[in-house]
């Protein structure tokens, strides 16, 4: 992650928190040293420990960073995760943002890999959307990694997905097409999302890179892929849950995305104590 970009975004979050100030701190805080232990509350997989040296950072103030645990690495209940020693103030300015952060990506981590261990033995993917927290997607996303997930796309400028709407919207995929591969550099992958079988061949015949098997049936998935094989990249999406996953990475599709990697992941238990 671009450091001026973490920088600005994790100044955000303070201002969000305490855009004047931090009156309860201001009050009884007194400047002195003290050390901030995280610890966890229950079993996760730990992702966000890399952005707690560079929120602390932000303050300006004399402070220390001890990791103990890695990313991706899996914490059990009562394991003390990192010490921070800093002014009493900023140390309790920055617990909820610094807890925040952990136990959001943590969650996340936590269930991409179930997920991902769910079909570790076919060859599919799991991939996240851009169903993501506002101001939290790239926090988000870096989590899906350390949970063995892959990114999809980060936003609407870093790869062309034609959907339903836009379809609508230029009168059929080949002219959808047609009209991104004018006006878009050449370097941009084109995906393109299809309800069936006639749509996919349609994607395909104009030069779609990737073609997403959106609310298909497990069978329907089958017999798309094993008459298309090796013409184009294959996304299953829609409704996919631990229930199904294993179904649909058997059609031989190349990725699986879940919105619910962001947007149902719950937050791990975590908390901050002073010493």
């Amino acid at each position: 992650m671009n450091p001026i970009f973490l920088k600005k975004v994790l100044e955000l979050y303070i201002l969000e928190d305490s855009y004047f100030s931090d009156i309860t701190t201001e009050a009884i805080g007194s400047n002195r040293k003290v050390t901030g232990t995280i610890r966890a509350k229950e079993d996760f997989m730990l992702a966000g420990s890399i952005f707690i040296e560079p929120l602390f950072q932000i303050f300006g103030r004399p402070y220390s960073v001890e990791i103990f645990k890695n990313e991706g690495e899996w914490i059990k209940k009562g394991e003390t995760i990192a010490k921070i020693e800093a002014e009493d103030r900023v140390v309790l300015t920055a617990e909820r943002i610094c807890l925040n952060i952990l136990q959001r990506l943590s969650g996340i981590a936590t269930k991409t890999r179930n997920l991902s261990n769910l079909i570790k033995d076919y060859k599919a993917e799991i991939v996240d959307t851009r169903k993501t927290t506002p101001g939290f997607r790239f926090f988000e996303k870096y989590a899906v990694k350390v949970g063995g997930g892959v990114n999809h796309r980060i936003g609407l400028f870093d790869a062309a997905l034609i959907k339903d709407n836009h379809i609508k919207a230029a009168g059929s995929i080949k002219r959808a097409i047609e009209m991104v591969k004018r006006n878009c550099s050449f370097t941009t992958k084109i995906e393109v999302e299809c309800e069936n079988e006639e749509m996919v061949a349609e994607a395909i015949e104009n030069g779609a890179d990737i073609v997403m098997l959106d609310n298909m049936s497990v069978e329907d998935m089958s017999k798309v892929i094993k008459k298309f094989e090796g013409k184009v990249i294959f996304e299953a999406s829609g409704n996919i849950d631990e229930n199904n996953i294993v179904d649909v990475a058997k059609t031989g599709v190349d990725f699986i995305s879940l919105g619910s990697l962001t947007h149902h992941a719950c937050w791990v238990d975590i908390n901050m104590k002073l010493e």
